[in-house]
């Protein structure tokens, strides 16, 4: 399949066959792709958490509305952020950058000064909100992925996050949960896999300016 017939393919699955499972060449890809995802300055302040265990999944369903793809799927995916967010973030970072391209410092500093500054005028509650915007763009990506590589998913807000951490341990990780993907393939009996896609049409959706 093409990109767009990829996308038109996706859809969110209500119904998960849970007697297949996700290959490790495929979760590595997920994972990649994850790493890979752009965020705010490069900073990448963000985590996934990567679940296959059916006792903690199932652990899980009464604090995700009861929606059963949380227990089906192959493996569930939590997306979290760091609940206390510092300026070591940045320094951490600006070490990669040397490590990796030997950077020098004059050239370096200036940018990292100017970060390492934004990080600290913010509150903790604004530095969450901001973070928390960098995790719908890595689950854009991991949809889009998915979807290139004919693996379903149901990407979910719905879910009580302070449960989460505390089911997965999070806290000791200085993490918070905000997005979940339950990722698997489709059920044969799944009532929306044979749905025509509805969207409006693209002349409502666009806006051109030459």
């Amino acid at each position: 399949m093409n990109i767009i017939d990829s996308l038109k393919w996706r859809y969110a699955v209500k119904k998960f066959d849970t007697n297949k499972e996700l290959s490790e060449i495929q979760i590595e890809t997920l994972k990649e792709a994850f790493n890979l995802t752009a965020t705010s300055y490069g900073l990448q302040p963000l985590k996934l958490v990567i679940i296959k265990n059916k006792k903690i999944q199932e652990k899980l369903v009464p604090f995700s509305w009861n929606q059963q793809q949380i227990l089906q799927a192959s493996h569930l995916l939590v997306i979290c952020v760091k609940d206390n967010y510092t300026t070591k973030e940045v320094e951490n970072y600006f070490n990669l950058v040397q490590k990796i391209r030997n950077t020098p410092d004059e050239v370096i500093n200036p940018f990292k000064k100017f970060l390492t500054a934004e990080i600290a005028k913010k509150t903790q509650e604004e530095l969450y909100v901001s973070n928390k915007n960098q995790a719908y763009i890595a689950l854009g990506n991991l949809l889009t992925v998915c979807a290139l590589q004919e693996i379903d998913s149901c990407p979910m807000e719905g879910f009580t996050p302070d449960k989460y951490d505390e089911i997965l341990d999070l806290t000791k990780n200085n993490l918070k949960s905000v997005l979940v993907l339950p990722v698997g393939f489709r059920a044969s009996d799944d009532y929306m896999k044979d749905l025509t896609k509805v969207r409006k049409n693209i002349s409502d959706s666009i806006i051109e300016i030459s």
